[in-house]
C-alpha cells in the first residue's frame, strides 16, 4: 500500500452543507472521503480525472446531480450508506457512470422499495459490487428479463419515481441516529482492514464500521477477495 500514500483527501467530520472547492485538490488524489457531513445533493464537482473512490456515508444527500459521468469520468466506487435517497428515479443519473462498479446506498430509503437490486442492476449494468455484496449472473439476467420490452420499459418507468425538484433547506430529512455493529462484526471488518490491498478497500471497511450496518461477515469477505482478485489482474496484465 505504500505505493498508495497521499492519494486520500479527506473533509470528514466538518459538517458541511455543500459540496465546494474541491478544485483546490488540483486533481491530486485517487479517494475523497466526505462522510460526516452535512452534504444533501451528489453534486458540485469540478472536473476530477483521477478521482475513482467517493466515500459519503452518514451525510443527508437526497438528490443526485445531472453530469456527475462528466465530473467524475473515472469514478468506481461510490459509498453512500446512510443517507436519505428515496426514490428509484433518483440513481437514474448514476447511469452514465461508466466506470462505476462499487457501490453502497444501505440505510437510503430507496433499499425498500420494490426491485430495488433489480433496478439498480439495470440502470447501472456494470455494477459489481452493490451494498458490499457481489453481483450474480442470476441477478443480471433476472435484472434484464424484467425490464426487457414493452412491459419491462412501462415497469421501469413506472417504478422509477424521482422525488420532488430540489430546494435547499426546504423539506430536509430530519437527523439519523447511526447504530453501532456488534462487537463480532466489528472483528470480522477489523480483520478484513488488515487483510485489505488497496488503501480504498480500507475506507470501504471503515466506512462499514463508521455507517453502523453490516451486512454479515461473508458480505465483507467476499469484497475483500474482489479487492484482491482485481489487484491479481493489474499484476497479470502489468507483467505481461
Amino acid at each position: 500500500m505504500g505505493r498508495l500514500k497521499g492519494t486520500i483527501e479527506t473533509t470528514k467530520g466538518y459538517k458541511i452543507p455543500v459540496i465546494e472547492n474541491l478544485g483546490a485538490t488540483l486533481d491530486q488524489f485517487d479517494t475523497i472521503d466526505c462522510s460526516d457531513n452535512e452534504i444533501r445533493k451528489l453534486d458540485g464537482f469540478p472536473l476530477l480525472k483521477r478521482l475513482k473512490t467517493l466515500l459519503l456515508n452518514n451525510n443527508r444527500i437526497c438528490r443526485i446531480g445531472e453530469g456527475i459521468e462528466h465530473a467524475l469520468p473515472n469514478l468506481t466506487e461510490l459509498i453512500l450508506t446512510n443517507n436519505s435517497i428515496t426514490e428509484l428515479g433518483d440513481l437514474d443519473n448514476l447511469s452514465p457512470c461508466k466506470h462505476l462498479t462499487y457501490i453502497s446506498l444501505l440505510r437510503n430509503p430507496v433499499t425498500n422499495k420494490r426491485h430495488y437490486r433489480m433496478y439498480v442492476i439495470y440502470k447501472i449494468p456494470q455494477v459489481r459490487v452493490l451494498d458490499f455484496e457481489k453481483v450474480k449472473q442470476s441477478e443480471r439476467e433476472e435484472a434484464a428479463n424484467m425490464f426487457k420490452g414493452k412491459r419491462g420499459a412501462q415497469l421501469a418507468k413506472d417504478i422509477a419515481k424521482r422525488s420532488k425538484t430540489f430546494v435547499p433547506g426546504a423539506g430536509l430529512p430530519t437527523e439519523k441516529k447511526k447504530a453501532g455493529p456488534s462487537p463480532g462484526d466489528v472483528e470480522a471488518i477489523k480483520n478484513a482492514i488488515a487483510n485489505a490491498t488497496t488503501l480504498a478497500e480500507v475506507e470501504r471497511l471503515n466506512g462499514l464500521l463508521q455507517s453502523g450496518q453490516i451486512p454479515g461477515k461473508d458480505h465483507v469477505l467476499a469484497t475483500s477477495e474482489e479487492a484482491e482478485e482485481e489487484m491479481d489482474e493489474d499484476v497479470v496484465t502489468n507483467g505481461s
